[in-house]
């Protein structure tokens, strides 16, 4: 089950557990929905405070697909990223922000820099970044596309970032 800083087990209730997934149980769980010939969608970030623009994209990746799967960064993997203050919310809090989202299908971990593992392992059918990364330098574009998949760019909403909040 899921566990929350304390180490104690989280109602289940208060916390959709079937979308926070480990690796192997998400795996079998897209097999599964893709012999319905469903479509999988992956995006991924650090989701440190959630505010209205990560909504809204979150909200246009859910629409290029049938299921959309966030790989979310692990503390350490943001505190890598975004410097010794982040994150402001801990993994576990920001797994059970984005697992009670409509439009988030599966949440799953990762602690590398970058989540090429997740992409290569998961093989969506659209990989969904946002439009401020140029497609050449998007994590997993070329190995998505040479399976025969597509990169989605969304554009984001103006003025909305955890970084902007912060400071």
């Amino acid at each position: 089950g899921i566990r929350d800083r304390a180490g104690d087990e989280v109602d289940a209730r208060r916390f959709p557990a079937q979308v926070l997934q480990h690796l192997d149980t998400l795996l079998a769980e897209l097999t599964a929905i893709r012999r319905h010939g469903s479509r999988i969608a992956f995006t991924n970030g650090c989701f440190d405070i959630l505010h209205a623009g990560h909504v809204n994209y979150l909200e246009a990746a859910r629409r290029t697909a049938d299921c959309l799967v966030v790989g979310l960064n692990s503390d350490s993997s943001v505190r890598a990223l975004k410097g010794p203050g982040r994150p402001v919310n801990s993994e576990a809090d920001r797994a059970r922000v984005l697992a009670a989202l409509g439009v988030v299908d599966y949440v799953v971990l990762f602690g590398e820099e970058t989540p090429l593992r997740l992409i290569t392992a998961i093989r969506p059918e659209v990989l969904v970044k946002g439009a401020d990364w140029p497609e050449a330098e998007i994590v997993g574009a070329a190995e998505v596309r040479a399976a025969g998949g597509r990169v989605e760019r969304i554009a984001l909403t103006e003025d909305r970032s955890t970084t902007g909040l912060l400071t």
